[in-house]
């Protein structure tokens, strides 16, 4: 009953109404144009409710609201995984705010897992973009930060800048989280001069 709550609070609601057209089976007889205009009818409303669902959990995490953020973020990736195939780097994003909502939940264990299966897609797809490798670098960094690992966040997040920096910029916003969360780890290591140069940065 806890689980059905949490699930309808997080992300059902919204999408009740919406999953109805997208789990009712074609009817049989169809011809080849209508198959195919219901094919691709049914994938726009599937990237529709991954859109909503991905979006309504960055709201949670956001707002601080890390275990609200979780069935909405699985409800991304489920739905994302039935349109791009389990194995793509189109997965990596909810991946990594499965992983950010978790750590903010307390549950460590189950973020390092979320993002040990992000790691693996961006290692093994071919081609990832720079920007979708920053990505990930700055999710490991926020996870060996939220550890206490403080060095190893540190280096996550310098990789996380020259990736982000080499696709959109020195001084896209982009980079700025980066440089944010290096000098709250900097001010929890209290060297202040450093960490007032990189919040100036920003």
């Amino acid at each position: 009953a806890d689980h059905q709550k949490a699930d309808w609070v997080s992300i059902h609601q919204q999408i009740c109404q919406l999953l109805v057209p997208v789990r009712t089976p074609l009817p049989c007889g169809l011809s080849e144009q209508e198959r195919k205009h219901n094919t691709e009818q049914l994938l726009k409303r599937q990237k529709h409710i991954i859109d909503l669902a991905y979006g309504t959990a960055q709201r949670f995490v956001r707002d601080g609201k890390h275990k609200e953020a979780i069935p909405a973020a699985l409800c991304a990736l489920r739905f994302g995984a039935e349109v791009y195939g389990s194995d793509s780097a189109q997965l990596v994003p909810a991946y990594l705010l499965l992983a950010e909502a978790s750590t903010g939940a307390g549950n460590l264990p189950q973020a390092a897992r979320y993002l040990s299966r992000a790691q693996w897609i961006v290692l093994t797809a071919p081609n990832c973009s720079a920007a979708l490798q920053a990505e990930l670098h700055r999710g490991l960094g926020l996870f060996c930060a939220a550890e206490g690992n403080l060095e190893q966040a540190l280096y996550h997040l310098a990789n996380d800048i020259y990736l982000a920096s080499s696709s959109f910029g020195l001084q896209s916003l982009e980079v700025s989280g980066a440089y944010f969360h290096m000098a709250n780890i900097f001010l929890r290591q209290n060297k202040m001069d450093i960490a007032n140069s990189l919040y100036a940065e920003v």
